[in-house]
């Protein structure tokens, strides 16, 4: 059974009816434009390539215009305005991922902003009254919560769409490492909305993010945002000022961004810098071509939108890793899911004709990974596939095989993780 609440599937389909019917309005772009993204969306094609050469990205030290922070090739692949975490870099850490080691999804550049004159202006005609700002420190005076939660692109585990499906998809090329756990503190979004005067009438809440314009095939986007029903807002979904006990980096959406627990990353706003909240339902390119699944196992005109992030395990180890025959050796990884708390994890050593039981090391939550080890004593030299799959505690098991969509989004396969013994 799914822990998912009924409430936000039928949202999701109301606004799938609003949108074909034209019910819906535009939130800063032009109908037309959006009607030429969801129909690029619906083609499959060629996945954007790495943006590091192999020879870069064996060098000690990178960099990314447009990303702040230092990507070391120990820690990070670069892929476009990307940088996604290496799995194996996570292997000494904790429960919490570092910010050092945290991926980074850009959609343009991450902006640099003073916490000082920064401020949140939230608006709309679903308020009772007028424009509300909030300054950061008017923000950090409010009661404050902390939550564990992943953040996770809706792309992540992409690539394999074509290595192991054959399958062509559109978008970022990630592997597994676009997804991070960090302990988020902020003040709950349904309490700023409530202080602001949010209406009975209230349908839609949409947050913008303060970095630039996304222009793409000639069409500009305006800013990253996307609206959450007012349901979802008033939930669980915080505006966080600070990560892992310390000030948001900005990478990572200084000085305020959304988290929302469970749902896809492009839900969690970063240098959010206002919030709509609308009378009536709100359209933009992130809840329209971009993140819905389109192809042939869905409806033509696409899915309703994506919210929550599906099940996924890796392994915390590099794609063809050495192992000596007959060495003891532990393998370790984590697993995910946005629909509910991992239950179990089973691990094949030998390309899935068996399985075993692993060892969970986190009691496991909704909202945030485990993780789990097998011991194992390679006794053949030669390769070798390592496979993990997951189950939740709704019932679902990572299949063998992902529904194919045109964009690559959720892959929820078992990943074949080559390794060699000698």
């Amino acid at each position: 059974m799914s822990s998912v609440p009924p409430a936000e599937t039928a949202y999701d389909a109301m606004r799938l009816r609003q949108w074909a019917r034209g019910r819906a309005r535009s939130a800063g772009l032009e109908r037309r434009d959006l009607l030429r993204l969801v129909a690029a969306a619906s083609v499959a094609g060629p996945l954007t390539a790495v943006a590091a050469s192999p020879a870069r990205a064996a060098e000690p030290a990178q960099s990314l215009p447009g990303v702040v922070k230092p990507l070391p090739a120990e820690y990070f692949t670069l892929r476009g305005t990307n940088a996604e975490t290496k799995f194996a870099a996570l292997r000494s850490t904790g429960m919490l991922t570092p910010a050092d080691r945290f991926f980074v999804r850009n959609h343009t550049a991450t902006p640099v902003l003073d916490a000082a004159a920064w401020k949140l202006t939230v608006w709309g005609d679903g308020l009772t009254g007028g424009p509300v700002d909030f300054s950061y420190d008017a923000l950090r005076a409010l009661p404050s919560v902390s939550r564990t939660a992943f953040v996770e692109c809706a792309g992540n585990g992409r690539s394999f769409y074509a290595s192991q499906q054959g399958q062509a998809v559109t978008g970022t090329a990630w592997t597994l490492g676009a997804i991070g756990t960090a302990r988020w503190r902020g003040v709950r979004l349904g309490e700023v909305l409530r202080r602001a005067g949010i209406g009975r009438h209230a349908v839609d809440v949409l947050p913008r993010g303060l970095d630039a314009e996304v222009v793409t095939d000639g069409v500009n986007l305006g800013r990253v945002r996307r609206p959450l029903p007012v349901a979802k807002a008033l939930d669980d979904v915080l505006l966080a000022y600070e990560m892992n006990g310390e000030p948001l980096p900005p990478d990572h959406g200084f000085p305020v961004r959304l988290i929302v627990p469970s749902w896809v990353g492009i839900a969690n706003i970063k240098w959010v810098g206002d919030i709509e909240v609308a009378a009536g339902p709100l359209l933009t390119p992130w809840n329209t071509g971009l993140y819905r699944l389109f192809g042939p196992q869905f409806p033509e005109g696409g899915s309703d939108p994506l919210t929550r992030q599906t099940l996924k395990s890796a392994f915390e180890l590099a794609p063809g890793a050495t192992f000596a025959v007959n060495g003891p050796v532990r393998l370790t990884g984590r697993s995910w899911s946005g629909g509910a708390p991992v239950r179990s994890v089973e691990v094949s050593t030998d390309g899935g004709a068996r399985w075993r039981r692993a060892r969970l090391h986190d009691v496991p939550r909704a909202g945030g990974w485990v993780r789990w080890s097998v011991d194992w004593v390679p006794g053949t030299a030669g390769p070798a596939v390592l496979l993990a799959r997951a189950t939740d505690r709704s019932g679902r098991t990572q299949p063998d095989v992902a529904v194919h969509n045109t964009q690559g989004y959720l892959f929820d396969a078992v990943v074949r993780h080559p390794v060699t013994v000698v």
